[in-house]
């Protein structure tokens, strides 16, 4: 299997970089983070015109790149090493993901502004009773007349507090976790109706809590078909763990580049204590664990054109090594750097906490590992 770059994807690659390593610093960041609105619409406004990474994935045809799920990986792999909050997943990844797979009347429009950076958009899915289960649903959306009445309350939206849309996951039909009965809505978040609570996460990012009371809106609000939306949910949000293991990747491996650089510097009796055998161990075990999350990213990437099961069973055996290896690299590089690790000051402890929440993001390490034997065995699981 090849998993070599084209010309067009490594300048991708060394554009944003580039970009990144000029204007996103670890020091620009926490001052960005430390004041209002706690991100940077300059930053976004570059990703869309002087760089045109919002259109990577999109067609031509639509006014984007040309890319697919590799550009995606690409982007996210390069943001994960920056540790950039800005939306893409949410409004590239998963909104673009919703749009390019339905059939929705506007989604030329509302693919249009995304890449030219006018839409921003949040993934409202998760509710406090759900826990991973896409299907577990208390938000409802009732006929009216040719459109909906939308009522609920979403849990730790991520980018609600950048966001100018939202996609939201909602049931017209069926019991609160059947499988039909499920529809996707995009809900413009100044709607009447809708009000949210913003909030900083324990990585530097910004979540909302979502309440949706009595939200009017128009029967092109619903993307995809009434009532059995949970397959295309499935396969955006399969194709939101791709690009949040490639993120992992990025920061996987700034981890363990700190980590290497720290521990040449770093003296005891006399001498760096990466000379020390069992720290050399260490950090060859963190290596590998890298070099085995960006193997199953490469996978699961590739195989999100592929069936449904497939593509689910590379996607959770991915967010397995991606959760175990989060877990091992990023608390040996804390170990290793002593209690410094966990400061503001030192970058390892952003890191760390960014991989600490990747971990959980879509789904646990638990939960993927119950997904794929699932997948593979059936109920014989």
């Amino acid at each position: 299997m090849n998993f070599s770059f084209t010309e067009e994807q490594s300048m991708l690659r060394d554009t944003v970089a580039s970009y990144l390593a000029d204007h996103y610093s670890f020091d620009q960041r926490r001052a960005m983070l430390a004041q209002e609105p706690h991100w940077s619409p300059a930053i976004w406004k570059a990703f869309a015109e002087e760089l045109g990474i919002l259109g990577a994935p999109f067609s031509e045809e639509l006014g984007g790149l040309g890319g697919g799920p590799v550009e995606n990986m690409i982007v996210m792999q390069e943001m994960g090493r920056a540790l950039v909050v800005e939306p893409y997943l949410g409004t590239v990844v998963i909104a673009g993901g919703f749009l390019k797979h339905s059939s929705h009347p506007n989604a030329e429009t509302l693919i249009g502004q995304i890449i030219a950076g006018e839409a921003i958009f949040a993934f409202a899915y998760a509710e406090p009773q759900g826990r991973y289960n896409l299907a577990d649903l208390k938000t409802t959306a009732a006929k009216d007349g040719t459109g909906y009445v939308l009522n609920g309350h979403k849990a730790v939206v991520i980018g609600g507090a950048y966001a100018t849309h939202l996609i939201v996951t909602a049931r017209t039909g069926g019991g609160q976790r059947d499988a039909e009965g499920i529809s996707v809505f995009i809900v413009e978040k100044g709607a009447a109706g809708v009000s949210t609570r913003d909030y900083g996460t324990v990585d530097g990012f910004r979540a909302s809590e979502v309440t949706f009371e009595n939200v009017k809106l128009p029967a092109d609000a619903l993307v995809g078909p009434e009532g059995h939306a949970l397959p295309l949910i499935e396969k955006v949000v399969d194709e939101a763990i791709a690009a949040t293991c490639a993120e992992a990747c990025g920061v996987l491996s700034k981890l363990h580049e700190g980590t290497l650089e720290y521990t040449r510097q770093r003296k005891q009796f006399g001498q760096p204590i990466s000379a020390f055998q069992v720290l050399q161990h260490r950090m060859v075990d963190m290596f590998i664990q890298v070099e085995q999350a960006v193997s199953m990213t490469y996978m699961a990437t590739i195989k999100l054109s592929d069936d449904d099961k497939a593509r689910s069973q590379a996607a959770a055996a991915a967010k397995v090594q991606i959760g175990k290896a989060c877990r091992f690299v990023g608390q040996s590089a804390v170990q290793l750097h002593g209690g410094m690790g966990v400061t503001d000051e030192m970058a390892v402890g952003h890191y760390f906490k960014r991989s600490t929440m990747i971990e959980s993001a879509f789904g646990s390490t638990d939960h993927h590992l119950a997904r794929y034997e699932f997948l593979s065995l059936g109920q014989a699981a």
